[in-house]
């Protein structure tokens, strides 16, 4: 099964826990704070693997979160952090996040590597918490949540030639014939549902891989037919070979089904207009051939090779080899040129810093609800067992304004107080 779309859940690992821990040693009757703080959490991270090259495995295991780290130890000692989980995609992955549609990476070759979602810091132990007028803090954090998002993979297929055309034109018959790829050839419509590729041996020492795609109708552009699920992988190729049925066995005019799928293929993405262009016209070993030949070379622009070809008698396929293998010569290589063919600006995206100290409140009957990612942060890296951790909590809330400005929307001795998943009364 050709699967080339999915959607996962990644998390990055938790990091550890801070401890609350003293020296406890013969002859030091009064020793110090000696908690360490806790690992950090493990990234989850894409590879690609050219081994691979659907993303079946993805219908069957969706969800993807790394280790958390280990915790702080007693004498100082910190916890180890947490090995990253690696999950293997094919090259041709493109990866945007499924919630925002923020665009994240393009993963074309063997060993690249994408973080998509970072692990969390360790917590601090209590040592880190030691000052001038607390030397025996009893307080430590907790670790940082890990990252955690759904992302959208979308395999684009990397070769360097794609067939296109109307369905049964004789894409599956062609590729059949000049690699050693077998795909499923039928007398009806989208025979093939998915890419095939091949390798095909030019026989001078060249080599290079065919698509054969599935069959375009009009109206691709927009999702008609298999639509998006063929156009994706048309973005990769550096050649594009328009495989026409010359002899119109299905009543369609050659010519018109050369200028639909030109325009589909536009309407698409408008730089693949501009990608080389060699024409097959295929099925000359029947009847009308040779006129629909002659009539559709008049309409060609005269700048774009037609090679007249059967994928039966393999007539002229020699020839066509032999031109897509020169053309391809005078390219420069897919990182160049076919990588996702989108200009890196078109898909930066440009933030401003986030006032870390910036939180808004809003009522919900007679709750007051706070909304700040920093405090609700901290509070899942707060423990509410520890008194000191508590102290230092509401006072991080006062140097923030928050309590001045819980007062000033009306809150008094008593009111609820919800920030995230916590609720406390406020207490003057």
């Amino acid at each position: 099964m050709f699967v080339d779309v999915a959607k996962i859940y990644v998390k990055g690992g938790d990091g550890g826990n801070g401890i609350v821990s003293f020296r406890r040693e013969k002859y030091v009757p009064e020793g110090g704070p000696a908690g360490g703080d806790g690992g950090k959490g493990g990234d989850v991270i894409l590879v690609v693997e050219e081994g691979l090259r659907t993303l079946l495995d993805f219908k069957y295991q969706r969800h993807f979160k790394a280790p958390r780290g280990e915790y702080g130890k007693p004498k100082n000692q910190h916890g180890a952090n947490a090995e990253d989980m690696l999950v293997k995609v094919p090259p041709g992955t493109t990866v945007t996040d499924a919630d925002t549609g923020e665009f994240l990476g393009d993963l074309t070759r063997h060993g690249q590597r994408l973080v998509v979602a970072r692990g969390g810091r360790g917590g601090r132990g209590n040592t880190r918490f030691a000052s001038a007028a607390n030397k025996a803090p009893e307080i430590a954090e907790k670790g940082e949540p890990g990252e955690e998002r759904n992302i959208q993979l979308e395999l684009k297929v990397i070769a360097d030639v794609g067939l296109v055309g109307f369905p049964s034109v004789g894409k599956s018959t062609l590729i059949s014939v000049v690699s050693a790829a077998r795909p499923k050839i039928g007398a009806y419509h989208f025979t093939t549902l998915s890419p095939n590729l091949g390798v095909v041996d030019v026989g001078d020492g060249r080599s290079f891989v065919m698509a054969d795609l599935p069959g375009l109708i009009e109206g691709a552009h927009e999702g008609h037919g298999l639509g998006h699920q063929f156009l994706r992988h048309v973005e990769r190729t550096k050649v594009i070979i328009h495989v026409v049925d010359i002899a119109g066995t299905e009543g369609r005019d050659p010519w018109e089904d050369y200028v639909k799928i030109t325009e589909e293929l536009k309407l698409y993405n408008e730089k693949l207009a501009a990608r080389p262009v060699v024409v097959a016209a295929n099925k000359m070993d029947l009847p009308d051939a040779e006129a629909n030949l002659e009539e559709f070379r008049k309409k060609l622009d005269p700048s774009i090779p037609v090679f007249p070809v059967s994928g039966v008698t393999k007539e002229g396929i020699q020839q066509l080899l032999y031109a897509v293998a020169d053309l391809l010569d005078t390219l420069p290589d897919v990182e160049e040129t076919v990588l996702d063919e989108v200009d890196v600006t078109e898909r930066k995206v440009y933030r401003l810093e986030d006032d870390e100290d910036h939180f808004t409140i809003t009522r919900d009957n007679e709750v007051f609800v706070v909304h700040s990612p920093k405090i609700e942060k901290l509070i899942k890296m707060t423990n509410f067992d520890q008194y000191d951790a508590v102290k230092r909590f509401q006072r991080i809330m006062k140097q923030m304004g928050v309590d001045d400005a819980l007062r000033q929307r009306g809150a008094v001795d008593g009111s609820v107080i919800r920030i995230g998943d916590l609720e406390f009364d406020f207490v003057e």
